[in-house]
């Protein structure tokens, strides 16, 4: 340990005295990690970039290793989502970097900076087609902010640096290709500073036309998107919303942008969720929509209720503008920072006018959110014989979770069901796959966010389907001692997909059926906990109990095959069979 405290002190010497020093590009690339901050990093060991791995205990960077590479990325996602920080994923050239792909694209469309880098094949037999090789880059060219191929260790460190600054700026992936041979060598290198810029909160002239528009509404509206959760803006979005009045609705699969303690928060948009916010929205005469891209799926018809206000004038606030105006027409664009111009807005309406509180406003928000509690607890969903009715599962859940927990869910029927269902006083508090919408994404994200957080619960829903794609980073949890709870939908079937069969295709069930083994044993197994739950006066103390213990934990939950609504009503159509054995076939059913 002396010696090293006296080459640290050398190193910083030399670096003061000529802001160079001579180090090898590994070296370089881990002092660049460092300066980044980077504490965690996730996945799979490789002998492409292994003599960088080799400083890493050394640099204080943890190096979790996974099951499977995809899952690695989305741990980094997880990780990034919580903590506002980069995400690193790194593994082997060839097959190990092919297999981030879902999970960067994933990343991508959750604005998440996850940084992966992706060691390639040796800079002198690069297409030779040799063992592990691939063209890395183009693969990523449309998920990713940016990408860079180191095309010098000189440059290694610079190149490092400045793709986690854009991750950060950019708020998405980025890509940083190394060959592996440019790890190694001796170089003269400054490990640069990041660069880190400050968010503006719009032009005067649009944040003064929205002060007008809104002091002027006769039933203003504030639609609470993903982007004020990562400006850090719930605050100032409750100190906007109070002084207007405003009920305040969540973008979709962001549960958390706003305290759903708070008397004018209406729950969430979108699939499966509130019609206390569907049918609010739907009276506004004036949106501010703050942090939001305003995404097509999470403002698609629900309940047979198409709710988007047609009359309104819509405010779109996004920090990037190629977003503004992109998926709905709107009466004004801001491009801004949603914490930022949420502070402008505030300040610009008390100069305009003095408001005071809206008690009848306020009032109705209370009976739309009282209507929508009891129609939802009124929901039938029978149990059976050793299965829960999936909504009865959903509500003794919602009932135990801890207040300060972090929930993930996957794509599934049961996962979106529970969209009602979520509810969350603090941010970052929830994590979903967003528009990519792919399966296997709760768990491993779910161990990212632990990582980043370890002293909050962590808990994870996934559907018994997507459960197969994810269930061996219990191995990761139980060798890391990562305490995430799995809360693992059993009925027996891919039900999204299931209840399109249904619907469209006369009850044929083709791929749609599974036939599980008990995940707790299989849990067991692996070394962690195993909990199965056949009764719904279980769920609860199950959960509790889980969180409680510390450790790694699956909860194998029986439910029965009720299903919601589909996801895509609008994408879909009667089959039309033109061949005669195929209507011969159809008939049959």
């Amino acid at each position: 340990m002396k010696s090293t405290a006296v080459e640290s002190k050398a190193v910083a010497k030399a670096a003061a005295a000529t802001g160079k020093i001579r180090m090898t590009p590994s070296e370089a690339f881990v002092e660049t990690l460092v300066a980044q901050g980077v504490k965690d990093s996730f996945g799979i060991v490789g002998s492409a970039y292994m003599d960088a791995h080799d400083l890493f205990p050394l640099a204080g960077i943890r190096f979790i290793s996974v099951a499977h590479e995809q899952n690695a990325a989305h741990m980094a996602d997880g990780y990034a989502r919580v903590t506002g920080k980069h995400g690193l994923c790194i593994g082997q050239n060839g097959p190990g970097i092919t297999n981030f792909v879902t999970a960067i694209a994933a990343a991508y469309w959750a604005h998440s900076p996850v940084v992966a880098i992706t060691p390639e094949s040796g800079s002198l037999t690069m297409g030779l087609g040799g063992f592990q090789e691939t063209e890395q880059m183009p693969i990523f060219s449309k998920i990713t902010k940016w990408q860079v191929h180191v095309n010098s260790p000189q440059r290694i460190a610079e190149l490092t640096s400045r793709a986690f600054d854009i991750a950060l700026e950019e708020r998405g992936p980025v890509q940083i290709n190394i060959p592996r041979d440019y790890f190694y060598g001796d170089i003269e290198v400054e490990i640069p500073r990041p660069i880190r810029l400050e968010r503006g909160a719009g032009g005067p002239e649009s944040l003064d036309a929205a002060a007008d528009m809104l002091a002027k509404a006769k039933f203003p509206v504030i639609l609470s998107g993903g982007g004020v959760i990562m400006a850090g803006g719930i605050k100032e979005c409750v100190a906007l919303a109070d002084y207007l009045s405003a009920p305040v609705v969540n973008s979709y699969l962001h549960n958390d942008s706003f305290p759903v303690s708070h008397p004018l928060a209406c729950g969430p948009l979108g699939y499966m969720g509130s019609k206390a916010a569907m049918r609010i929205i739907n009276r506004a005469d004036v949106v501010l929509a703050l942090g939001s891209r305003l995404g097509p799926f999470g403002t698609l018809p629900q309940y047979g209720f198409d709710y988007w206000p047609k009359d309104a004038k819509i405010i779109q606030v996004d920090a990037n503008p190629r977003m503004l105006g992109l998926v709905k027409k709107i009466s004004l664009g801001i491009c801004g920072d949603a914490k930022a111009a949420a502070v402008e807005l505030l300040a610009r309406l008390k100069a305009r006018t003095k408001l005071t509180p809206n008690k009848a406003r306020v009032a109705e928000v209370r009976n739309e959110k009282d209507a929508w509690t009891e129609e939802l607890a009124n929901w039938p969903s029978p149990n059976e014989k050793g299965r829960i009715g999936p909504r009865q599962a959903l509500a003794a859940l919602a009932k135990a979770m801890p207040r300060n927990a972090m929930v993930s869910t996957d794509i599934g029927n049961v996962c979106s069901v529970s969209n009602s269902y979520l509810h969350f006083d603090t941010a970052p508090s929830f994590l979903a796959a967003m528009s990519f919408g792919n399966c296997g994404y709760s768990y491993p994200a779910m161990i990212g966010a632990k990582v980043g957080c370890p002293d909050r619960p962590a808990i994870a829903y996934v559907g018994d389907g997507a459960w197969g794609m994810s269930l061996a980073e219990v191995l990761t949890c139980v060798r890391e001692n990562i305490p995430v709870v799995a809360v693992v939908f059993n009925n027996g079937q891919w039900g999204a997909e299931k209840k399109n069969q249904i619907d469209y295709f006369s009850n044929r069930f083709l791929g749609t059926n599974l036939k599980n083994p008990n995940f707790a044993d299989v849990a067991e197994a692996m070394g962690a906990n195993g909990i199965t739950v056949e009764h719904v006066d279980e769920v609860g103390d199950a959960l509790r109990g889980a969180v409680k213990s510390h450790r790694a934990t699956v909860i194998n939950l029986m439910l029965t095959r009720e299903l919601g609504d589909p996801f895509r009503r609008d994408a879909f159509k009667q089959p039309l069979r033109m061949l005669a054995k195929y209507k011969k076939y159809s008939a049959k059913q």
